[in-house]
Order: C-alpha cells, then sequence, then structure tokens
C-alpha cells in the first residue's frame, strides 16, 4: 500500500522535475492572478469614477465581448505562429496596459470610456493568451506525462482564481484602485518573462495530408479558421466532447452562481459566509479530484469517465433541489467539484494527446467560444427559473445532465475512447 502511494505521488509530481514546466506552472498562475486582479481593479475603479452599476456593466461587457469574439482568431494564429510567443506577447501587453491605466488613474485623469476601451484591449489581447494556454502543453511534456502535468496546472488555476480577487480587494482597501493596476502588470510582466524562458520539446517533421501542414501559414486567417471548425467536426469523438463541454458548461455556469446564491440566501436562509463556502467547497472539491486525477496510471476509459462525471453531476444537483442543511450541500458540492476535477485531467489530456499539434488550439478555441456562448445563456435561464426556488433549477439542468450520460453510453466510438 505505502509503494502504490508513493509510486503515485511521484507519478504527480513529475512533471515538476522539468524547468520548463514549472516555468509554465508558474506563467499561467501570474496570468490568472493578474485576471482576478484586474477584475477587481475594473470594478472598484469604475464603481468609484461613476458610482453607477450600469456603467459597471459596460465596463464588463467591453472586456468580454472582445474575448469572445477573437478566441477563434488566438486559436489559428497559435497554430500558426508558437503557443509561446503569443503568450509572452499577450502577457507583456497586457502588463503595459495595465501600468497605464495605474498611471492614468494616480494621475486622476481616467473617465469611464477609457476604462472601456481599457477594457476592451485587454479582453483583446487576452483572447490570444487562452488558447495558447491551453495548447502548449504537448510541447513542454510527453504524452505519458500529460495528465499529472493537466493536474498540476488545474489546481495552479484554481489557487490563483481564488487568491487573485481576495489579494486584488485587499490591494484596493489598503492602497488604492490605481495602485491594484500597477500590480496587476507585474503580474503579467512576470507573466510573460517565464512563459519567454520556456524550452519545447523538438517538434516532430510534419507528414504530407497533416492538418495545417507546412504550406498552412500562408492560408488565410478565415481559411485556418474554417479548417479548425471542420476538424472537429468530422470527428464524432470531438464533436461529442464539444457537444459535452456545451452542457456541462450550461449546468455549470447557472446553477453553480444564480443557484449558489438562491441555494444560500432562500433555501439555506444563509448570507454571503454561506455562499463562500458553497464556491470554497467547489473549488476545494474540484483542487482534491485534479489531485488524485494526477496520481492515477495509464489511459482510462476517457469516454466513460465522461458520462460518469454527467451522471455524478446529475445526481448531485437533484440532492441540491432538495437539500435542507448547509452542511449536507456543501458535502454534495465538494463531492461534485471532485468529480469535475478528477476528469478533467483525463478529459483535457486526451484532447491535447490525440488533437493533430497544428490545429490543436484552433479545436480549444472552438470549445472555449462554444462556452462563451453557453454561459449566458444559462445564466439567463437558470435566473428565471430560479424565482420559483431552485428546485426546478436544479431539476432541469440534472435532467438534461442525465440526457447528456445516456447519450454517451449510446455511441460506442464514445464509450471506448482513451
Amino acid at each position: 500500500m505505502a509503494n502504490t502511494l508513493t509510486s503515485a505521488g511521484a507519478r504527480l509530481w513529475s512533471p515538476a522535475r522539468q524547468r520548463s514546466f514549472r516555468l509554465l506552472w508558474m506563467g499561467q498562475s501570474l496570468s490568472l492572478l493578474g485576471d482576478g486582479f484586474s477584475y477587481i481593479a475594473f470594478s472598484w475603479i469604475t464603481l468609484s469614477l461613476t458610482g453607477s452599476t450600469l456603467s459597471l456593466g459596460y465596463v464588463l461587457a467591453f472586456q468580454a465581448v472582445p474575448r469572445a469574439v477573437l478566441t477563434l482568431v488566438g486559436g489559428s494564429l497559435s497554430d500558426t505562429w508558437s503557443s509561446r510567443t503569443l503568450m509572452a506577447f499577450s502577457s507583456w501587453a497586457r502588463a503595459a496596459l495595465m501600468v497605464t491605466v495605474g498611471l492614468l488613474g494616480l494621475a486622476g485623469s481616467l473617465t469611464v470610456w477609457m476604462l472601456c476601451a481599457a477594457a476592451a484591449l485587454f479582453g483583446a489581447v487576452d483572447a490570444f493568451f487562452q488558447p495558447a494556454r491551453a495548447s502548449i502543453l504537448p510541447t513542454v511534456v510527453d504524452k505519458e506525462t500529460l495528465a499529472p502535468a493537466n493536474a498540476l496546472l488545474g489546481v495552479g488555476a484554481k489557487v490563483s482564481a481564488v487568491l487573485g480577487p481576495a489579494v486584488g480587494g485587499l490591494v484596493v482597501a489598503v492602497a488604492d484602485a490605481p495602485v491594484a493596476f500597477l500590480v496587476d502588470g507585474v503580474c503579467f510582466a512576470l507573466c510573460g518573462l517565464c512563459v519567454a524562458s520556456i524550452r519545447t520539446l523538438p517538434a516532430k517533421p510534419k507528414r504530407d495530408g497533416d492538418a495545417g501542414g507546412a504550406d498552412a501559414p500562408a492560408a488565410s486567417l478565415g481559411a485556418r479558421i474554417r479548417e479548425g471548425l471542420r476538424y472537429a467536426w468530422d470527428d464524432p469523438r470531438i464533436r461529442t466532447v464539444l457537444v459535452v463541454d456545451m452542457a456541462v458548461t450550461f449546468c455549470h455556469s447557472g446553477p453553480f452562481t444564480v443557484g449558489f446564491a438562491t441555494l444560500a440566501k432562500v433555501d439555506l436562509e444563509g448570507g454571503s459566509t454561506t455562499l463562500g463556502l458553497l464556491n470554497g467547497a467547489l473549488a476545494g472539491g474540484a483542487m482534491l479530484g485534479a489531485l488524485a486525477g494526477g496520481m492515477v496510471g495509464g489511459r482510462p476509459r476517457v469516454g466513460l469517465m465522461i458520462a460518469a462525471l454527467a451522471g455524478w453531476l446529475a445526481l448531485g444537483m437533484g440532492v441540491l433541489g432538495t437539500v435542507g442543511n448547509t452542511a449536507a450541500a456543501l458535502g454534495t458540492v465538494l463531492m461534485m467539484g471532485f468529480g469535475i476535477g478528477f476528469q478533467g485531467v483525463f478529459g483535457v489530456s486526451w484532447i491535447q494527446r490525440n488533437i493533430d499539434g497544428s490545429v490543436l488550439s484552433r479545436v480549444i478555441s472552438v470549445d472555449m467560444v462554444l462556452g462563451y456562448a453557453v454561459a449566458p445563456l444559462s445564466l439567463v435561464v437558470c435566473g428565471a427559473l430560479a424565482q420559483s426556488g431552485t428546485a426546478p433549477m436544479f431539476a432541469l439542468t440534472a435532467v438534461i445532465l442525465t440526457l447528456t450520460a445516456l447519450g454517451i453510453l449510446a455511441s460506442r466510438t464514445v464509450r471506448e475512447m482513451r
């Protein structure tokens, strides 16, 4: 037993022995930390300048829309150029932007329209970082190390997602919002230095007929985007992964935001502390699940794991629709988070291992854009259903997830995915 645990632990931490992976982990963590900083800084300085929540909505929308629109472009460029180059460019561009906004804020020269323009530029530049971040890993570690590497990256992402807004809020409270922009700029600058120092594995020679071959960079941007869409559509396994991701995103975005807030305040008769505990349980469960997934050796049947996750989340949603006390809700959310983190390690690793590297970023960008499209729809639908209580909302998501699991099990091709 001790030998098994020791072997599993060694497997989990094996990527950390590679300098380039450590630099990637640090760079991603700093970027996500900076994203959390930017959200707090933009929000607080907008409210301080205008006192208007409508203006805050404009600023955040100006950031979100370019990111969603340009993600396909970012994915195409990442497959044409170097993921490392795009990540470094995006990081340093965001650093310069945040420092500029911070200095203008300290000088008292900021206006709400300057903030909207800065937010739009931030979202546009960030769109080049995200697909590259997801597709660079196979060029840093070998295929057999993808699962533990994704597990460690996933844990770092969760920690940064929690610390970013928290530390950003602390900086704003102790100093001022413009100072948070300056600290944010330092985070992105350090991220760029980490990423630029990564040394990727030697590229494998391309075979004739590979997607995005040697003459692909000469193709137009639109043609490359269409090629990525066609590649994703033609493979039934990738099609299924995209559909499942859309279903899980729909059943994640609304229920875990609108649903948690309603559950905490109405059903559990709690407050912001209860809401914080629910979100903490979800993040903590996901981190534990990712670590557990990183310890598992071999290549399990990913299709069955995806179906199991959908069923597991459906069960959790059903429990949340009827739960009557905080402890039970926290336990349920913790276990749901564990399933998300555990399966996520193998799902992402399967994508990175099975999709041709010359088109990987484009396929990942398609997945991201579909998520961007589904998330607001989920928020609206769940917001409408939650007016009648959380039970109808959680019931709907449970049904969608159950149908998703059954659809996966009905396909032999998908069931046998490894």
